[in-house]
This record gives structure tokens, C-alpha cells and sequence, in this order.
């Protein structure tokens, strides 16, 4: 899906990255466990893990965050960064994380049953009640 590495990094600089290739378009994930590791939705891609290089990874912290999956944040400022089945080969990484541009696209929701009562899905995209593909 792209041609040049994109990088990325957290609010205070502390993780940078660099993804060579991504596998899938941006999805909106509307789960309880992003909305609460987020505060909103989760705007997610995803990149295979050989595709993914940290160029700095001093506060790069893991949190398992169920029996399957964990997520990977900032522990100094915060940023949710990226999120990933333990034993996968894939990482989903967040896409307000990445510089610019990045030539992705919004392409649908998930776990529309699961989302908040104070906004609306009124884009025009696909939205799942549950999963479908996951982050």
C-alpha cells in the first residue's frame, strides 16, 4: 500500500517508528477496550511485523490488555501507540501516530454496538456491529 517508509512516533518523542508497508486501510475500531485506552475510537492500520522498525523505542511500553492481544503506549506522555495478538506477526498501529502523508484512507467501522451514545456514525462508510476484522 505505499511505496516509502512512513514514520511515526508519540506525542513527546520517546517511541519513533517506521513502516515499510501497510496491509490494510485505516479502520475505526468502536470496542470498549479502545474507547477506553483512546478516550473516543481507535483509527487503526495495519503493517506485518518484519515491516515494522523502531527507530527509538526508550519508552515504549506493553500492556496486555487480555488473554490474546496487548497494546503498546508511551510511558511518559501516554500516546497509544500500537496494538497486537501476542503470538501474531502483524501490529496495528495507530493512525494519528504517523506523520504525514501517509496516503491511507478511513475505509470502515467495527464494533458499532459497542460505541459511544454521544456521536453518530454519519460518514458514509461501512460500520460492523461487531468485529469482522479486527485491528
Amino acid at each position: 500500500m505505499t511505496d516509502r517508509h512512513v514514520t511515526g512516533s508519540c506525542l513527546c518523542g520517546g517511541v519513533e517508528y517506521s513502516v515499510a508497508e501497510f496491509i490494510r486501510p485505516v479502520v475505526g475500531c468502536h470496542c470498549n477496550q479502545c474507547r477506553k485506552t483512546s478516550g473516543h475510537f481507535v483509527a487503526a492500520t495495519k503493517a506485518r511485523n518484519r515491516d515494522l522498525t523502531m527507530i527509538r523505542d526508550d519508552t515504549l511500553t506493553w500492556f496486555r490488555s487480555s488473554g490474546a492481544a496487548e497494546r503498546g503506549f508511551c510511558s511518559r506522555c501516554g500516546s497509544n501507540l500500537f496494538w497486537r495478538h501476542v503470538d501474531g506477526d502483524t501490529t496495528s498501529i495507530m493512525a494519528g501516530t504517523l506523520d504525514a502523508p501517509t496516503g491511507l484512507k478511513l475505509a470502515f467501522h467495527i464494533f458499532k454496538g459497542s460505541a459511544g451514545d454521544y456521536y453518530e456514525f454519519n460518514d458514509g462508510l461501512p460500520a460492523y456491529e461487531e468485529g469482522g476484522e479486527r485491528l
